[in-house]
């Protein structure tokens, strides 16, 4: 019953949250126990409606072919009609699960984290908004109503990035977050504007019907633009190359808004786009294989990255990078399961890495070097224990959650394209060592002397414990029980590990710990060595290749050269244009000036002689008409 009822009812998933935002925002300011409980009663309400809508996906037959909907008119004009509602499916229940799971514990652990904090009313109430926005574009049931839902995701990024606005990076991070999703907002908006004049509907069941059909007859090239328009939105929101700039600069918010980001909402909302449209990508190879060579890019880009970074939470932001541009991969690859089975397994332990890092954080004072750090696991034994699970997780490490889902997108890349399988290696390989060098930087070797750690409270550990336990077992748990025979596109997917596939990347993570024990193990001699040697790969990567520089440059150069241009072209051509107007019309008033006297007898000289001109030329008009014989 209860199932039935979550899922009829899974509306109220994303209302709960949505009414506690507004409940703190306009009621509870000033009450700071009452703004977190009730952020996380409404939460945690969403989380036991979010497994009642999954057991009811599992006992009632709901599949990605035959999904649960429920929808109304939204609105409705001559030519065009849009419905809303709620579409719920197996890749929905999967997101409800790990969206409402994760932010629940975050708001538990924020209790503890953001004690004190003068703004942590206003903090929960954005929390709330920011699940409800990722709650509701999970259901959506057509691309303008997810693009509603989407928009939101990134004003709340905004917002709570930003939290700190008193601080200028805080306010910078925040701007630069907005204004590059932009961007791919705006090919996302034209996009979805494509599809309604090709296809005048953007519901994804009758998009699902429409495009093989129309792709069958017409061939994939005009409909292989529209998806790569699409496609820039999530290569914005997920943080893909180019537009990942964003992301690093991120977690100036606070840190369990970093969880937050980076594990359950706006970055793995791109990725879940492509998944609820995946009926249009997977009959368009042309735009499956940009989004394949593209992720794979960007997986071993961000990790090259990750390689030399020494503040902990930028570490796990590239770290973010590189893991989405695994679960692209998966996708252009053709491996929708994969891509969702590795999104929730990433969740867990990379929601445990952001709050392992804020432990460390809010034990350290906020240092954040990690080589200003080592020697935590003493006087930080659950943080240092927890944080290592998270480690061997996204290493990969059997049987760790990530060794099931990442080997799952190996296996299916390797299928495709052995390129692709290999440079996926080489981003796992360093994924294994960066992560590596940080757990050891941290934890291990000597105590810095300068700093004095104190473990976390309860508030804090124990969502961590829950999100350790969940990194480990929820990789085999979700594989033993069929997770591809349910979460799926096409046949299903039936489990089994390529232990070929397996043992070889299990070997590879192992030489990624092996080769940071043996620089960053014995003290930071070699790595001092290692930065002399390496030169220009060492400040290239530490750089971030230069990204950032490089938009800079743009919009000096170019940007701004257009600034200028226009305004010399406001200056030297419009206001000459304008300048001359009013100077001529000053002129010519001038003149007529003249005319105006105010004497009487002259304006009646003038009317007389008028009067006398008409009488001529009419006179003059009608003997020339009576002559002619007009008349």
């Amino acid at each position: 019953m209860w199932a039935e009822f979550s899922l009829t009812h899974a509306w109220l998933i994303p209302l709960l949250p949505a009414s506690a935002f507004v409940l703190i925002s306009f009621f509870l300011l000033s009450s700071p126990w009452l703004a977190s409980r009730l952020a996380i009663v409404a939460m945690g309400s969403s989380f036991l409606l979010a497994l009642g809508a999954a057991a009811a996906v599992l006992t009632q037959g709901i599949t990605v072919e035959a999904p649960f909907v429920m929808k109304t008119v939204w609105f409705s004009m001559p030519g065009l009609s849009v419905d809303m509602g709620v579409l719920v499916d197996p890749i929905a229940a999967t997101l409800l699960f790990v969206v409402t799971l994760i932010t629940l514990l975050v708001l538990i652990y924020s209790t503890g984290y953001m004690a004190g904090d003068p703004g942590y009313c206003r903090f929960f109430a954005f929390i709330s908004l920011f699940a409800a926005s990722m709650l509701g574009l999970v259901i959506a049931t057509n691309f303008l109503q997810m693009f509603v839902f989407w928009e939101l995701v990134g004003l709340c990024s905004y917002l709570l990035i930003g939290f700190y606005f008193f601080k200028v990076s805080a306010r910078e991070a925040g701007k630069k977050a907005f204004m590059t999703t932009r961007i791919g907002d705006f090919g996302l908006l034209l996009g979805i504007l494509l599809l309604q004049i090709t296809f005048r509907t953007l519901d994804f069941a009758e998009l699902a019907v429409k495009v093989p059909a129309y792709v069958a007859e017409n061939g994939a090239a005009s409909l292989t633009f529209i998806a790569i328009l699409i496609f820039i939105g999530p290569v914005a929101k997920s943080g893909q190359f180019p537009l990942h700039v964003w992301l690093p600069d991120a977690m100036e918010g606070p840190t369990p808004v970093s969880a937050l980001i980076h594990a359950a909402t706006m970055v793995v909302a791109g990725v879940y786009l492509i998944a609820r449209s995946f009926a249009i990508f997977s009959v368009l190879p042309g735009a499956l294989t940009v989004i394949a060579w593209l992720g794979v890019f960007t997986a071993l880009f961000a990790a090259f990255i990750a390689l030399t970074q020494r503040e902990i939470k930028r570490i796990l932001a590239f770290s973010t990078i590189s893991q989405l541009g695994f679960m692209m991969l998966a996708l252009g690859v053709g491996s929708l399961t994969s891509s969702m089975f590795h999104l929730m397994t990433h969740a867990f332990f990379k929601a445990l890495l952001f709050l392992g890092a804020g432990s460390v954080l809010h034990a350290l004072h906020d240092q954040a070097d990690i080589f200003q750090m080592g020697g935590l696991r003493k006087s930080m034994p659950a943080t240092c224990l927890m944080m290592g699970t998270a480690v061997l997780a996204i290493a990969g490490i059997p049987p760790f959650a990530g060794f099931f889902s990442k080997d799952e997108i190996l296996v299916a890349a390797a299928h495709v394209s052995t390129p692709i399988y290999l440079l996926a290696s080489l981003a796992a390989f360093m994924t294994a060592f960066y992560m590596a060098r940080l757990f050891i930087l941290t934890f291990l070797g000597k105590p810095n002397p300068h700093n004095h750690p104190h473990e976390s409270g309860l508030s804090m550990l124990v969502p961590m414990g829950v999100l350790a336990v969940l990194s480990v077992v929820g990789g085999i748990i979700p594989f033993a029980m069929g997770f591809g025979e349910w979460v799926r596109f096409g046949p299903a997917h039936h489990a089994g590990i390529d232990w070929a596939v397996a043992g070889a990347s299990t070997v590879i993570s192992l030489l990624g710990f092996a080769l940071a024990w043996y620089i960053y193990g014995g003290g930071h001699t070699r790595s001092n060595d290692l930065t002399i040697k390496t030169g220009a790969l060492y400040t290239w990567s530490f750089n971030k290749c230069y990204v950032d520089e490089i938009y800079q440059w743009f919009n000096r150069t170019f940007v701004g050269g257009l600034a200028r241009l226009s305004f010399w072209i406001d200056i030297h051509a419009l206001g000459a244009v304008v300048d001359n107007a009013w100077r001529g019309t000053g002129a010519a008033g001038s003149e007529m000036r003249r005319l105006q006297t105010g004497q009487m007898q002259q304006y009646a000289a003038v009317m007389l002689s008028a009067t006398v001109v008409l009488v001529i030329l009419l006179a003059a008009l009608t003997g020339s008409l009576v002559k002619g014989g007009q008349i």
